[in-house]
């Protein structure tokens, strides 16, 4: 007849297990009470916004979002910000155009490149881009790329590109001085870092056998590169890319001092513009909260936060279907190979 083992004595908790244990309980709820903390600060943060701007919210309503004119002279207020909007969104598309493509090639350069004499040192001069303050950038663009531009670059463009059907409309020179495309420039300069940091990271992280089983299929350095890591680092490099579409939709100082701070809306990247953190950091100084103005300088902050949440909402859903996407793609791949193998 079985017997019944009796159940195994637990051994008394020493000290070191008591530690242990404490350390894991504070870490846990220090984490929890992080994590609502930045909750409630986005709230705090989205109410204190909505409450200063809720006298030109309840003012101009839909209007402001779609007005053109910004007045804030006492007794004929009127405010508009689709000149802000749309100057926002056309810098911030400029400096990921131009940003991209680079900060994605000097990341392949960084991690697929065997010069270590050429790597090392672009490696360190990318990093120290980010150290630089943004009204350095903006100094450097207001002293040496306006002018160069102007004399050369956008007058060049406007006599070539300029004549191109369709497109052409997008680069006619205007003549002299702040304009969107300098303002994207700098932008594309300033969240270079960015980019080039996180995509460099995603590549180095693709496995060493995708890029050993490329080769051995008798594939270049180039085909390697543009069908085996690519696509396997294709996430990261849309979540790099976002992270730099952020930066880019946030950037004041450098902005403000070469976008030529004008509300007008034209098809040309060439005449001048502004955007809303430019025109926050330029009249919120002088802004009273007697009429108006406060009041839509601060509707103008939270339709960037809001403009700012939904770009990280879209970053979040683009991550994850391109990851899906490329999921897919390999499980393809893989049957394909199987049905391939199973043939012969």
């Amino acid at each position: 007849m079985a017997t019944i083992g009796a159940p195994p004595e637990v051994a008394p908790a020493t000290p070191l297990t008591r530690r242990r244990r404490f350390g894991d309980r504070a870490f846990r709820w220090t984490t929890l009470v992080v994590s609502v903390g930045l909750v409630v600060m986005l709230a705090l943060l989205l109410w204190v916004l909505a409450d200063g701007g809720w006298r030109a919210i309840r003012e101009f309503g839909l209007h402001f979002v779609i007005g053109r004119e910004w007045n804030p002279v006492a007794g004929r207020e009127v405010y508009g910000a689709l000149p802000f909007i749309f100057g926002t969104f056309v810098t911030a598309i400029i400096a990921m155009v131009l940003a991209m493509p680079v900060g994605v090639g000097v990341a392949l350069f960084l991690n697929e490149s065997g010069s270590v004499w050429i790597k090392n040192p672009l490696a360190v001069l990318v990093d120290l881009l980010a150290a630089i303050p943004s009204v350095v950038y903006g100094l450097w663009g207001l002293y040496v790329l306006v002018p160069l531009f102007d004399h050369t670059v956008q007058p060049w463009l406007s006599a070539s590109v300029g004549k191109v059907p369709v497109i052409g409309g997008l680069f006619q020179y205007a003549g002299p001085g702040g304009d969107l495309f300098t303002a994207g420039v700098i932008l594309a300069i300033m969240i270079l870092p960015i980019v080039t940091a996180v995509s460099r990271e995603v590549v180095s992280v693709v496995s060493t056998e995708t890029r050993e089983g490329a080769i051995a299929l008798g594939a270049t350095r180039y085909e390697t590169i543009r069908l085996g890591v690519l696509p396997t680092a294709r996430p990261g490099i849309v979540g790099a890319g976002m992270l730099g579409l952020g930066r880019a939709l946030g950037e004041t100082i450098a902005v403000a001092l070469v976008v030529g701070n004008s509300t007008n809306i034209s098809a040309s990247l060439f005449k001048p513009g502004y955007t809303i953190p430019a025109v926050i950091a330029n009249e919120f100084r002088e802004a009273t909260s007697a009429g108006l103005h406060r009041s839509a300088l601060l509707f103008l902050a939270l339709l960037l936060v809001v403009i700012a949440l939904g770009m990280a909402t879209m970053s979040r859903f683009l991550v994850r279907r391109t990851a899906r996407l490329v999921g897919d793609d390999v499980a393809a791949q893989e049957e394909a190979a199987s049905s391939t193998l199973g043939m012969a």
